[in-house]
């Protein structure tokens, strides 16, 4: 893969999303406009290929959006990063069944490691970050966890950051 023409993505899972669970949120038709046209400008900069990390919410969000782009871009690539084989098993069936067809749908599967530890998530950001150029975020602006993390880690690594602020979606 060429870092030159690579984005990945960080982003909240719905716990920390305005709307929850509740897709149908005018809000969240919002946010995943805005992440739709966040992959196309990126597309339009030169990216091919983009990476998610296969959270629940906005992961899930920006890797539809780029399924969608390579729908209409037919030399956009997919990879799915997914911290450990564990990642979608506790998951209401509904979203694993989402995140399975999202796989089967997807140009590369990485698999961070095997096994579930307390530092898969961090490897998967920070894998994530070190192939790419460039890194779309969702964020709702408080400084721990693990989207923060990874906007740390990015900038650290000079990457080019567009963030969605979900200030901007209430």
């Amino acid at each position: 893969m060429d870092k030159e023409k690579t984005c990945c993505f960080t982003g909240h899972r719905p716990d920390k999303l305005p709307w929850g669970e509740k897709e149908s949120d005018p809000r969240c038709r919002r946010l995943k406009e805005s992440i739709a046209q966040a992959a196309e400008e990126a597309y339009e900069s030169g990216i091919r290929h983009f990476i998610s990390g296969m959270a629940r919410g906005a992961d899930l969000y920006f890797a539809e959006a780029v399924l969608a782009l390579r729908g209409r871009r037919g030399d956009v690539l997919l990879e799915c990063a997914r911290p450990c084989e564990t990642q979608a098993d506790s998951w209401p069936k509904a979203e694993r069944v989402r995140y399975q067809s999202i796989l089967d749908r997807c140009d590369y599967e990485t698999l961070v490691q095997h096994n579930y530890d307390r530092f898969c998530m961090l490897r998967r950001n920070r894998y994530m970050v070190d192939r790419s150029v460039r890194l779309i975020a969702v964020y709702n602006g408080v400084p721990k966890g693990g989207t923060f993390q990874t906007l740390q880690y990015a900038m650290k690594k000079g990457l080019s950051i567009h963030i969605l602020d979900l200030e901007d979606f209430l």
